[in-house]
């Protein structure tokens, strides 16, 4: 009893903490949690007619016809590509902008370059995709003018290519969100001490050193925590710009999960709610276990986790 009016005590004094955090709670609530009453339709053979209740009961046959449909594998090789991909060249790109930034002396150039870094995240990804399209034409865009330059010959359509498709994919990426990804470890290494820099360079350290022996150790918990966050998302690539990139001759590259689940579960004329609900439901399930073993093994190795 006491323990409840101790609760109501704080949310009579903190009324505006918890009046701030009601919108965003609702929104989970309505956004993220009733919608999963819907997921039972991966269990039916979805009629909309009769509603989720009324559809019939199907049980595994969903999954069962995506795991030995002809698009199983590639969809699969093609997702886990880009996103390995992505991590790989994209994870370690903010972390080395934010050390070069927080090691310049100079303010106002640290400044600019981080305002120019951070630009092309607010591009839309119709208008990204529109820029590449632009750059890479193989007659008139500025990567055709330079390799008939050099070359004496046409350039090769890139975007027709299946070998090129990740490339172009990861990389434009990769320039988008690099600037934008060093705001959470800039933040990170604001609270590095300075007596730290101070007493290292009092034993000699040069500035590189600084960086490797006292920056860097110190936002290597906030790398850990944003690496297992990023691990919950290795099977989502994003649908958007996958999609925008695709055509009939980059198909083989291009096809992922989510460009696979909008074709067959919403395409027009084919619209097939609980194929493409299964699918979804197994990408989810997948993405969970890959976060729960990397902060598992993140836990026993380093003692950093979510959880």
């Amino acid at each position: 009893m006491k323990d409840k009016n101790d609760l109501q005590k704080r949310i009579v004094q903190n009324w505006q903490l918890y009046l701030f955090i009601l919108l965003p709670f609702i929104y989970l609530i309505m956004f993220k949690y009733v919608p999963m009453y819907g997921i039972q339709i991966a269990f039916k053979k979805f009629d909309p007619v009769k509603g989720i209740a009324g559809s019939p009961w199907v049980g595994f046959q969903n999954f069962t016809q995506f795991f030995t449909s002809y698009q199983f594998e590639r969809v699969i090789k093609n997702t886990i590509t880009l996103s390995f991909y992505s991590l790989i060249a994209g994870f370690p790109m903010p972390v080395l902008l934010a050390l070069c930034l927080n090691a310049l002396r100079s303010a106002k150039y640290r400044k600019v370059v981080q305002m120019i870094t951070y630009i092309p995240h607010f591009i839309a990804v119709v208008v990204m995709v529109s820029i590449l399209r632009q750059v890479f034409n193989p007659v008139i865009g500025l990567f055709g003018i330079l390799y008939q330059f050099l070359t004496g010959s046409t350039a090769p359509d890139l975007f027709g290519s299946a070998k090129a498709f990740a490339h172009l994919y990861v990389w434009s990426g990769v320039w988008q969100g690099m600037g934008w990804g060093t705001i959470v470890y800039i933040a990170a290494l604001s609270n590095v001490d300075q007596e730290l820099h101070e007493a290292a360079e009092i034993d000699g350290a040069s500035r590189f050193k600084r960086v490797i022996h006292v920056d860097f150790p110190a936002i290597v918990p906030t790398i850990v925590i944003m690496l297992i966050l990023r691990s919950g998302n290795i099977m989502s690539v994003g649908f958007e710009k996958a999609y925008l990139m695709q055509n009939n001759l980059n198909l083989n590259a291009s096809e992922v999960i989510s460009t696979y689940v909008y074709k067959v579960g919403l395409g027009a004329g084919n619209a097939n709610f609980s194929y493409g609900a299964a699918i979804g439901l197994f990408n989810s399930v997948v993405n969970l276990m890959m976060i729960t073993l990397v902060n598992y093994i993140s836990n026993k190795v380093g003692e950093t986790s979510l959880w």
